[in-house]
């Protein structure tokens, strides 16, 4: 049962809803993927409630945040996540922090931030920039977002809401289910979702031309193994990128997961026994 009521946490002129939860002198930050908020990491976080201080949250424009009035980039999400781990961490513990597929690239250019120490990064099924389905994702995200305008009309009958998410109704628990119904799954959220899609499709040239520098901190990649239904070429050069992004780390470490792209869901254990174990590695501070 969902209890967590969170707080409005001001970042860079926006305001931002986090939940924190869980107990101890470490500390771990969540950061969801693209259309997913706090709520997407709701069967991890009592897995993990006994070992450190735990922080989800929702970007701003999504789920309990504040609104904002034009379209944030990649830089400006990185940005805000910086600035909670500066408002809500102490400084004196560096975090791990965990980010899911598109969170992935909010999390490295974050990581990438000039004075903010992490202790680890976890990212689970994140697509690297050298990633083929990047070569022409302006095509793809536009007919994503032809989908999604139809959605962000549709979700209005609550009825259709509920027939056109029958993947995350499967994936979550039902409470957690039901506050991404009522939260998310709503035409602010579906324009959310838009927007951010747009923000990946402008932010993948400049990685590409000017990645993040790479995680000084100990780094892990959960990668799974069961491809969508009808994709099994593109999940195996996902796959393949994503292992010559971690061979390139000074401390990196690949994983295959016995899961989907929603590791988190499906595969929480997998997920807070990563985060064991780079917490074991790093140490306390």
């Amino acid at each position: 049962m969902r209890r967590e009521t969170g707080r409005a946490v001001a970042v860079n002129g926006r305001s931002v809803h986090v939940e924190e939860s869980g107990r101890g002198a470490d500390w771990v930050v969540f950061e969801a993927g693209a259309g997913l908020g706090r709520t997407s990491w709701d069967a991890v976080l009592p897995l993990l409630a006994d070992r450190a201080r735990l922080v989800a949250y929702d970007r701003a424009g999504f789920g309990r945040s504040g609104r904002t009035p034009g379209r944030l980039g990649i830089d400006d999400l990185a940005a805000d996540l910086a600035a909670l781990i500066g408002e809500v961490v102490p400084r004196s513990s560096p975090p791990v922090l965990v980010a899911h597929s598109m969170g992935g690239l909010v999390a490295r250019r974050a990581a990438d931030s000039p004075g903010l120490r992490l202790r680890g990064l976890l990212l689970l099924d994140p697509t690297p920039e050298s990633a083929p389905v990047y070569d022409r994702f302006d095509r793809t995200a536009g007919k994503v977002d032809r989908v999604l305008a139809v959605t962000q009309a549709l979700v209005r009958l609550r009825p259709l809401a509920r027939l056109g998410s029958g993947n995350l109704r499967r994936a979550f628990p039902a409470d957690t289910y039901a506050t991404m119904l009522a939260e998310d799954l709503v035409p602010a959220g579906i324009a959310q979702t838009r927007k951010e899609l747009r923000a990946v499709v402008e932010a993948i040239p400049r990685f590409r031309a000017e990645p993040p520098g790479l995680p000084s901190c100990p780094t892990v990649l959960l990668s799974p193994s069961r491809p969508d239904r009808g994709r099994a070429v593109q999940r195996t050069a996902m796959t393949a990128h994503q292992r010559q992004w971690v061979a390139t780390l000074p401390d990196g470490l690949f994983e295959v997961v016995d899961s989907g792209h929603l590791i988190q869901a499906e595969q929480p254990g997998a997920v807070a026994q990563a985060v064991g174990r780079l917490l074991d590695r790093t140490g306390p501070r």
